[in-house]
C-alpha cells in the first residue's frame, strides 16, 4: 500500500496486509453479563449488526479458565463466520473502545490488521461493501441450515489497495455520517421514550376487567423454522427474524429462504398481523411486539416469534398493550431460561393479561399514538435516507468514483 496515491485502485489479498486472522471461543456461559471484574465471552449479536456492541455478552462463570490470549482489544476487526442466516455470514465491525476481559466467541474470527499498511476502520468498512459481500457469497458454504466461511477464505479476500491517508479519509467520511445519524436517532430514542411514557399513561389509568389474550379473539401461530428440511433451489421469499422487530414497527435488512409452497401459503404475513418474540437472552426484551406494515406484506417469518391474528381488536391498540410495562412484568415473572435464553410459549402467550376495552376506547388510545408517532416515523426515514447516501458516498470512494468528500 506505501504512501503514495495508487490510481488504479488495485486491490490486494488481506492475507498480505494481516497480522493473522484468529477463531474463537464458546464456553458453555452464565445467562448474564459479566461485572466489571468478571470476565465474559462475546455473543454473536455483538458483531452482526455491523457495529461493535460490547455490551452483547455473556459471563464467564467462575470455575472456567480464562483464555487471555483471545481477549478483545481496541483495534481488532471482528467477522461473523458461520449463521443460520446468510446475510449474516462475513458481516465485519471494527473495535473502539472496549473493556477489559471480553474473549472473541467461537462463531466470530479477529482480524489483526497490521497497522503499517491497513487501517481497522478502513478494514470494516471495505469488508462491508458491495464487492467484498460478493465474494463472501461465493466463498461460503451451508449445511443443515448454517452457512459458514472458513479462515481461508478469508485471507484470500480481496480489498482495496490504497495509502493510509486514503483509508483515513475514507474512515473519516464515513464517521461523517455516524455522527449525524447517531445524533437523529439519539433524537428519535427521545421521541420514542416520549411516546412510550404518554401509551403507558393512557393504558394505565383504566382499571377494566382483564381477560387472557387467548379468549381476546386471537389466532397464534409459530413461524417457520429454518433448518436441512428446507429444500433448495425452490421459490425464494423474504422473511424476517428477531432482529427486525422492534417495540411497535419492523425495521432492518430482510433475509431470503428458499422455501416450499406450502410454506408461503402457511407462513406468509399480511399488514395488521403482529409479530411477538418468542426468545431473547435479555429478559426486557422477551415478548416485544410490532404490527406489520404494508412493505411487509408477503414476507415470511421464523419460528423464534409468534404472529397474532385478532378478529376484533385493533392491531394497534394490541401492540400497544402487548409492549407495555403490565404485560412485560408478566413476560418476566413467567418465562422459562434455558442456556442464557428466556422463552416464552404459546400457552404462556394466551394467559397474558389483555384488557376488555370498548372500540371507542381502543381507537382514542391508538389515536393520539398515531399522532405522535408520526414524528419519529419521518425521523426513521431520515435515518434510513442517511443510511443510503453513506452506503453510496462509501461504494464510491471506495472504487474511486468520487474524487473527494468533504466531511
Amino acid at each position: 500500500m506505501g504512501g503514495e496515491r495508487l490510481v488504479d485502485r488495485s486491490t490486494v489479498l488481506l492475507k498480505d496486509v494481516l497480522r493473522r486472522v484468529e477463531t474463537g471461543w464458546s464456553p458453555v456461559c452464565e445467562p448474564r453479563l459479566p461485572a466489571a471484574d468478571e470476565w465474559g465471552v462475546l455473543k454473536l449479536s455483538a458483531v452482526t449488526s455491523g457495529s461493535f456492541l460490547g455490551a452483547e455478552a455473556k459471563a464467564l462463570p467462575t470455575a472456567v479458565a480464562p483464555r487471555p490470549a483471545l481477549e478483545v482489544n481496541k483495534g481488532d476487526v471482528l467477522v461473523s463466520r458461520a449463521n443460520g442466516v446468510k446475510a449474516l455470514v462475513g458481516v465485519a465491525c471494527s473495535v473502539g473502545d472496549v473493556r477489559r476481559k471480553l474473549m472473541v466467541p467461537d462463531l466470530v474470527f479477529r482480524l489483526v490488521p497490521d497497522p503499517e499498511v491497513l487501517d481497522p476502520g478502513f478494514l470494516a468498512i471495505a469488508l462491508a461493501s458491495a464487492a467484498a459481500r460478493k465474494q463472501i457469497d461465493e466463498a461460503m458454504r451451508g449445511s443443515s441450515g448454517q452457512y459458514k466461511i472458513s479462515q481461508a477464505d478469508v485471507r484470500v479476500l480481496r480489498v482495496p489497495r490504497m495509502s493510509l491517508d486514503e483509508q483515513r479519509r475514507i474512515v473519516a467520511a464515513h464517521a461523517a455520517f455516524e455522527r449525524r445519524i447517531g445524533a437523529l436517532e439519539g433524537v428519535a430514542a427521545k421521541r420514542v421514550e416520549l411516546l412510550n411514557a404518554l401509551v403507558e399513561q393512557l393504558l394505565g389509568v383504566r382499571g377494566e376487567e382483564m381477560t387472557p389474550l387467548g379468549e381476546a379473539g386471537v389466532s397464534i401461530g409459530a413461524g417457520i423454522t429454518l433448518g436441512s428440511h428446507r429444500v433448495p433451489r425452490l421459490r425464494p421469499a423474504g422473511y424476517l427474524r428477531v432482529a427486525n422487530v422492534r417495540k411497535g414497527w419492523i425495521e432492518g435488512d430482510v433475509a431470503l429462504l428458499e422455501a416450499m409452497e406450502r410454506d408461503h401459503r402457511r407462513y406468509s404475513l399480511t399488514p395488521g398481523d403482529l409479530l411477538v418474540v418468542e426468545g431473547h437472552a435479555d429478559p426486557e426484551q422477551i415478548g416485544r411486539c410490532a404490527i406489520v406494515g404494508p412493505n411487509q406484506g408477503g414476507l415470511l417469518y421464523q419460528n423464534h416469534l409468534f404472529r397474532l391474528r385478532f378478529d376484533d381488536v385493533l392491531p394497534e391498540f394490541a401492540m400497544l398493550w402487548l409492549n407495555s410495562r403490565t404485560v412485560r412484568s408478566y413476560w418476566k415473572s413467567h418465562c422459562a431460561t434455558s442456556s442464557g435464553l428466556y422463552t416464552i410459549n404459546s400457552r404462556l402467550l394466551e394467559g397474558a393479561p389483555f384488557p376488555r376495552v370498548s372500540r371507542d376506547e381502543q381507537e382514542r388510545v391508538v389515536g393520539v399514538w398515531r399522532a405522535e408517532s408520526r414524528t419519529a416515523g419521518l425521523l426513521r426515514q431520515r435515518i434510513a435516507k442517511l443510511r443510503t447516501v453513506q452506503r453510496g458516498v462509501v461504494e464510491d470512494l471506495l472504487t474511486g468514483h468520487s474524487k473527494a468528500y468533504a466531511a
